[in-house]
């Protein structure tokens, strides 16, 4: 006997991989986006340098918790979460990183191989507006070792992310 469409739909996820999850979504919109392979990076500083591009188009994709519900922020990488201000806009009483542990849970990644699409794991995306700035935008693919560069105007028709001021000014002393 069969696995129900449900079950099926799930074990065709599980074996996937999220950069081909990520492929095929973009792929189906008619997005064009370059896949660059390189050494591990662990640093949005060290991903701007292998990839050759600029800190601020780097999409630092962060795994939290907004009081009972877990999202996924998306800031230019070289700014931080301004926690204060991301609750205020949000309406929001407490708001955390996630444990590795519900990282690896929620995601099956490692913290910093989450890509900017909450939408592939069930989960809301909040995107800083001062990524919009970017012509494009480049991010981890699921993997420490794989880079997607694409347009940011591409990125919010895709996935749609709610616009909000999420990261410190810049300049402001951390």
């Amino acid at each position: 006997m069969g696995l129900g469409v449900e079950t099926e739909r799930v074990a065709q996820m599980v074996s996937e991989t999220v950069f081909d999850r990520i492929a095929e979504m973009l792929d189906r919109h008619g997005v064009r986006y370059e896949v660059t392979r390189h050494e591990p990076v662990y640093t949005s500083e060290e991903a701007a340098r292998v990839r050759g591009t600029s800190l601020s188009s780097g999409a630092k994709a962060l795994l939290c918790k907004a009081d009972k519900a877990f999202v996924v922020a998306v800031l230019p990488a070289h700014l931080r979460l301004d926690s204060k201000e991301t609750r205020r806009q949000k309406s929001i009483r407490s708001l955390r990183f996630a444990a590795r542990e519900e990282v690896n849970e929620l995601t099956e990644l490692a913290p910093g191989a989450i890509p900017p699409f909450g939408s592939l794991f069930n989960l809301p995306t909040w995107c800083d507006h001062g990524l919009a700035r970017e012509e494009r935008i480049n991010f981890n693919a699921g993997d420490h070792a794989v880079s997607i560069s694409m347009t940011f105007k591409d990125y919010q028709r895709v996935e749609n992310p709610e616009m909000a001021r999420l990261a410190e000014e810049e300049g402001k002393d951390t």
